[in-house]
């Protein structure tokens, strides 16, 4: 294995359940009313997709200002109510992989948000970082990773990916990547695409140790 390609919002940081209530304030002002797991289903999502697929499922068809007023709307509620931090172990864990593997992250959050939280908890860790808003499609298109793959430089056998949502695994998987899954925020039922789910992400480096001592396919 010669790559490691990171989700961010649930596998590096803990960030989704302010996520899913900034969606939910900003689409109340529109008058539709969410269940929080839903936001938790499409993490991967870009806030453009976020939007169609809610709206349609109200039986509105959103248009260019509508994207535009709740995308702006979120992202603004998520910057005033944000307590974002790192998971435990996660920021350790990275130093001691940064020296023998190319990192990544692949996130559908917007390109400032992605930036800011990577600049903030993780300066200088990534080797490539593709944002929300660098594919015409984000997850689950197999898109962002594949383009994650090409800036690496890595074959796609020589890569591992870490995710945490269905749309995210739907993605590596299509890519033609090996996947494993933490449940950060829902169970294992939800998550069962991926290659391999750990219950904390503490099991993350003692899987890839483990690996590493025994020389199996990881």
């Amino acid at each position: 294995m010669q790559a490691i390609i990171f989700d961010m919002d649930g596998v590096l940081v803990d960030s989704m359940h302010y996520h899913a209530e900034a969606w939910d304030v900003a689409l109340k002002t529109v008058g539709i009313s969410i269940d929080k797991k839903i936001i938790y289903e499409l993490e991967g999502a870009n806030y453009r997709q976020v939007i169609d697929i809610i709206l349609r499922q109200f039986g509105r068809i959103p248009t260019e200002e509508d994207v535009q007023d709740i995308g702006s709307k979120k992202l603004t509620i998520f910057g005033q109510i944000a307590r974002v931090k790192p998971f435990d172990g996660i920021r350790e864990l990275l130093e001691t992989l940064k020296p023998k593997y190319k990192l990544a992250v692949v996130s559908g959050s917007n390109r400032s948000t992605v930036h800011e939280t990577l600049n903030t908890f993780f300066p200088d860790t990534f080797h490539v970082v593709v944002d929300g808003e660098e594919t015409k499609i984000c997850k689950p298109s197999p898109e962002p990773y594949l383009k994650a793959v090409e800036r690496l430089g890595v074959s796609k056998d020589r890569c591992l990916v870490i995710e945490n949502a269905p749309l995210g695994i739907r993605s590596a998987k299509s890519a033609g990547l090996r996947c494993i899954a933490v449940t950060s925020y829902l169970g294992q039922e939800c998550l069962k695409e991926a290659d391999l789910i750990l219950d904390n992400h503490r099991e993350i480096g003692l899987y890839i140790q483990n690996a590493e001592k025994t020389t199996i396919d990881i």
